[in-house]
């Protein structure tokens, strides 16, 4: 017999039908493009999300259509973020740093329709606008006095668009496995591929975020999301935060030290997440100017290994709880995170810092595999050192317009990163598989190295990659940046590094920079560092 219950499908737009019923007055702070920092509600996005449903259906949307939107973190952004969907679309999030190959690639891969985006990007798409093969035209996200010139053709104005709704509409109705919104992975290698995630795993994959396990966020919290909306689903924030009814704080395009604190300050924020090069710093900013973060609770850092050092001084300068924090774009992104279980809360404060290092256990939903390369799940130990697998309701099964499930039989994901698992369950990235320093058959994990070397008071950032040598396979080398005005010495930056490594494993060179390059989402390129090297005809020590 089957159950008696209502059928009540898990569509996003009932996320936000929530918010502005039943948390209606809950703040919503963004620092516009224009500049001016504004004030609305949940009930006054609600109302506007629905005039942009009720607009794009004027303009011909209809069910399964592609949208893109290119913008920063703002008020419009989450108004765009429900009402694409709420118009049957489906949202397809641009992220602005892509180069223009791969700006071309995914909008004309993912077939998209038309393109909003925020006034200050237009010069990003005006470039490759008659490259871009599906797009009926271009909304730009701002109002009638800050409309720029462009050359982008159909070019229409958000703010006019909305003020010719009256929001009387109802969200366009379907099934919870509809398509909701696409995002690009990097594309480090080969061409970006599109993640495509449905109403239904969006929605639980935001339900499990708030648990008190994970982000435990509820209405008395102030989030602030400084991960872009455009990276990895923006981690589900746009979704987890009115579930909860919690207040927002959105920082806008400017993401410097001084900016993020203003923000962080003013709109007395308790939970924030970025990525580790945000908050390097912005700690940075901290201490050279005497501040405190008297109203932040918790920050969440993920996107990359985040280094101890970061995290003790979070902890023991400020107070801020810090929750280290793993996943992908194939992954909604939220894969796991390292709150403290009973068996944690146990050890000494050092053992409990050792595992804040790692990036913590899975909750429901998500299931996870340590594996060696003859497919046999390792022991959860510690040690054993394979393959990251996972699997669940929010894990990609096939990229977009693939013919073939990137998954195994048992639907397990490869991550592509190397990991161990505790024996209470706390995962470790070690590396991705494609950074790991082989080294006379051993392998030396660069992240560990890396956040080793951040621990130097005159180190500001660093870089570990393998360089070629023909009896050892690959020897490590680090690039590093110095705190500003310090010139730390390479002997001092090896001793640091001594009581953690062996000594084969210390790196043969030291490289001082004043950039290390990132990808378009935040993270060390490696790719480039390599490639930098090779065109300036790098040769290890011995070799010189």
């Amino acid at each position: 017999m089957l159950g008696l219950m209502q059928d009540w499908p898990l569509r996003v737009s009932r996320i936000l039908d929530h918010a502005a019923k039943y948390h209606a007055n809950r703040r919503i702070i963004s620092r516009s493009v224009e500049g001016p920092i504004t004030e609305a509600t949940w009930a006054d996005l609600h109302g506007r999300a629905l005039k942009v449903s009720q607009a794009l259906v004027r303009l011909g949307v209809k069910r399964g259509d592609m949208i893109g939107c290119m913008a920063w973190n703002t008020t419009r952004h989450m108004e765009v973020w429900y009402g694409v969907p709420g118009a049957g679309g489906v949202l397809h999030s641009l992220n602005p740093r892509l180069s223009a190959e791969q700006l071309i690639y995914i909008i004309n891969h993912a077939d998209d329709q038309w393109l909003l985006v925020d006034h200050d990007l237009v010069g990003v798409l005006e470039p490759i606008a008659n490259q871009l093969q599906q797009v009926k035209g271009f909304i730009v996200m701002t109002d009638r006095a800050h409309m720029p010139e462009t050359s982008l053709p159909n070019a229409l104005c958000y703010e006019e668009l909305l003020d010719a709704e009256d929001g009387l509409f109802d969200w366009v109705d379907g099934s919870e496995d509809d398509a909701c919104g696409v995002c690009f992975t990097s594309g480090t290698t080969g061409h970006p591929k599109g993640v495509v995630y449905s109403h239904r795993s969006n929605v639980l994959h935001a339900m499990v975020m708030v648990q008190k396990d994970m982000l435990g966020l509820s209405s008395t919290d102030t989030v602030m999301p400084v991960v872009p909306l455009f990276h990895a689903n923006g981690w589900s924030t746009g979704f987890a935060i009115p579930l909860v009814g919690a207040a927002c704080v959105l920082p806008g395009r400017q993401l410097d030290a001084a900016s993020c604190y203003e923000m962080l300050d003013t709109g007395k924020v308790t939970v924030t997440a970025a990525v580790p090069t945000v908050w390097l710093p912005l700690l940075v900013h901290l201490r050279e100017n005497g501040l405190a973060l008297p109203h932040l609770d918790r920050v969440v850092i993920g996107g990359s290994a985040c280094p101890r050092a970061v995290i003790e001084e979070f902890q023991n300068s400020y107070g801020v709880k810090v929750l280290h924090a793993w996943g992908m774009t194939e992954t909604s992104p939220l894969g796991t995170i390292c709150t403290p279980k009973p068996e944690v809360l146990e050890l000494s404060d050092a053992e409990q810092l050792d595992t804040q290092e790692k990036v913590g256990h899975c909750p429901f939903t998500i299931d996870l595999v340590v594996r060696d390369d003859d497919d046999n799940e390792l022991p959860w130990d510690g040690q054993s050192q394979g393959r990251l697998l996972i699997r669940g309701p929010g894990v990609v099964k096939r990229y977009m317009k693939q013919d073939e499930d990137t998954v195994d039989g048992n639907n397990w994901f490869d991550t592509g990163d190397a990991a161990t698992m505790d024996p209470n369950g706390y995962v470790k990235i070690t590396d991705r598989f494609k950074d790991v320093i082989k080294s006379g058959g051993e392998w030396i994990s660069s992240i560990d190295m890396e956040n080793a070397v951040v621990a130097h008071p005159e180190v500001f950032e660093a870089a570990a990659i393998g360089v070629p040598h023909p009896k050892w396979d690959e020897r490590p080398v680090l690039m590093v940046v110095p705190q500003p005005g310090k010139s730390p010495q390479p002997d001092s930056i090896i001793e640091l590094l001594r009581p953690h490594f062996a000594k084969w494993q210390l790196p043969d060179d030291v490289i001082f920079t004043d950039e290390i390059p990132h990808t378009a989402t935040g993270k060390i390129s490696k790719l480039s560092i390599r490639r930098k090297l090779d065109a300036d005809g790098y040769k290890l020590p011995e070799f010189r």
